[in-house]
């Protein structure tokens, strides 16, 4: 079994999602859709791209990803405690706490869609290859937060393929803004980078945002990412304005040095 990205031009609905079997939907800045989630064989990848198809959806690309399960997470203890946090894998349970907070405007002007139907959320919420992505954060036991762990391949000749499979990762969080200003945010992820370079054994991570999201960006210089990229109005927002984007990583042997 192999996770797939399949990419398609337009913003697709919640309902095609379901329609190829619960693949995690997401829209991106430049007006695409990317399905990702783990495809069996390539008898049913070709079965998802004719009903692509059929919907008179255009293609755009269809790529494979690092497969998260059997468990990229499976490999770690859980949960995982911080001085006042508890990190743990997401379950399907999670999805009415987390729309909750992600439905609200001052958050969901910075992520990739306004989730303003709790059923549709909870659809995409609950596909495989969200949940086997996303990491709840708890305070007191309760959800105050997620976090996003993709882990992908390194680019490599095909030589050397063999050894970039699934060391690098693209990091995202998203948390209630009730209990910002109490770093939670900075603590969180912070245990977060510890996680994948000291326990998952990646080399590289990654995270992005709008530049106009000065939290974030202010987080991930916290937090002794490097800002490698400011592209210029490259990505569209929902109020109609083309944003500038920041790009930041954070090598192994970085985090060694500072850690």
């Amino acid at each position: 079994m192999n996770t797939y990205e399949i990419r398609i031009d337009g913003h697709a609905d919640a309902l095609v999602a379901v329609q190829l079997g619960g693949l995690c939907l997401e829209h991106q800045a430049d007006g695409t859709t990317t399905f990702t989630g783990p495809v069996a064989d390539q008898a049913q990848l070709h079965a998802l791209l004719a009903r692509i198809r059929d919907l008179g959806t255009t293609l755009l690309s269809v790529r494979t990803m690092a497969t998260p399960s059997p468990g990229v997470f499976d490999r770690l203890d859980w949960p995982v405690h911080t001085d006042r946090l508890t990190l743990r894998p997401a379950r399907a349970a999670d999805a009415d706490a987390v729309w909750q907070y992600r439905r609200l405007e001052s958050v969901a002007q910075w992520i990739t869609e306004l989730p303003a139907d709790p059923g549709a959320f909870r659809a995409r919420f609950t596909a495989p290859g969200r949940l086997a992505t996303s990491l709840m954060v708890e305070r007191d036991g309760s959800i105050i937060g997620d976090l996003m762990v993709r882990v992908e391949d390194g680019w490599a000749q095909t030589e050397v393929a063999d050894t970039a499979r699934a060391v690098h990762a693209e990091l995202g969080w998203v948390f209630d803004p009730t209990h910002h200003g109490d770093g939670y945010a900075t603590e969180a992820v912070r245990e977060l980078l510890r996680l994948c370079f000291t326990e998952l054994g990646l080399r590289r991570i990654t995270a992005l945002c709008f530049a106009d999201n000065e939290p974030s960006w202010r987080l991930m210089e916290r937090i002794g990412l490097r800002r490698e990229s400011h592209t210029v109005r490259d990505s569209l927002h929902r109020s109609g304005r083309w944003l500038d984007s920041l790009g930041y990583a954070l090598l192994a042997e970085e985090w060694n040095t500072r850690a």
